[in-house]
């Protein structure tokens, strides 16, 4: 991953829509939670499973929104905004507690994630929905905390075995994009000492120009096998 440095220093000097070109996986990401919060209604109950630092309650401010975490992903982030601290596989809250819940790149996090969706799953009211995100074409992150990734088929596997209906399941992105975030790290490796001088002649290029490029190449792929991640929206039923 690039440094926080350099990403703040991107953020001020790019303009936002190039900002969401050259990283599309967030942006997909944004826009999927901001669905969620527009399909959520006032008053309702949000669960965040894998909250973080609670950086989607600003999209639920109609809403009870919930940040769980058990807290020990990144050194780095700050924990302290966090309304309950505990392990998603051991859900602090009575049955049919919530209406939304979201999971949105934590399930690769979770040695027994199906234990986690089935715990999801009982806190859920019926019809709600699980908004579930998940990395597939990812390097290692968060480690020791990382455990598997999970293609579509078996994101639907665990879904279904854990009670849910699954709705909507999308990748995100195809080839070009995963290929674009690949070659955006080549940067990584010339952050610190004098590689930084590689950085700066590198970065318009891979940082910028070819992930630009492939934003728009990925129209070509049409089968996305080769893919960032996925979407997937899940709801319970009312059996």
């Amino acid at each position: 991953m690039l440094s926080p440095g350099i990403l703040w220093l991107a953020q001020r000097v790019l303009p936002e829509f190039v900002i969401e070109r050259i990283d599309p996986f967030n942006h997909s990401i944004k826009a999927f939670v901001r669905q969620a919060a527009q399909e959520a209604l006032e008053d309702c109950w949000v669960l965040d499973a894998g909250a973080g630092e609670g950086i989607y309650r600003r999209f639920f401010s109609q809403a009870r929104y919930i940040a769980l975490d058990n807290g020990i992903g990144d050194k780095s982030w700050d924990y302290s905004g966090l309304n309950v601290l505990a392990d998603l596989a051991f859900l602090p809250f009575k049955d049919k507690s919530f209406h939304t819940v979201l999971n949105i790149v934590v399930l690769e996090h979770l040695s027994e994630p199906q234990k986690a969706l089935r715990e999801l799953f009982r806190v859920l009211k019926a019809p709600g929905k699980l908004y579930i995100v998940v990395p597939q074409g990812w390097e290692l992150h968060q480690k020791p905390y990382d455990y598997q990734r999970f293609t579509c088929y078996g994101l639907e596997k665990v879904l279904l075995g854990s009670g849910f209906v699954v709705e909507r399941l999308e990748p995100i992105g195809g080839y070009f994009w995963y290929l674009g975030r690949r070659l955006m790290h080549i940067l990584y490796f010339c952050q610190r000492g004098w590689k930084i001088i590689f950085l700066l002649l590198l970065a318009p290029i891979f940082g910028l120009i070819i992930p630009l490029l492939c934003f728009y190449l990925d129209r070509w792929d049409k089968e996305k096998d080769h893919t960032l991640g996925y979407l997937c929206v899940a709801r319970k039923g009312e059996g």
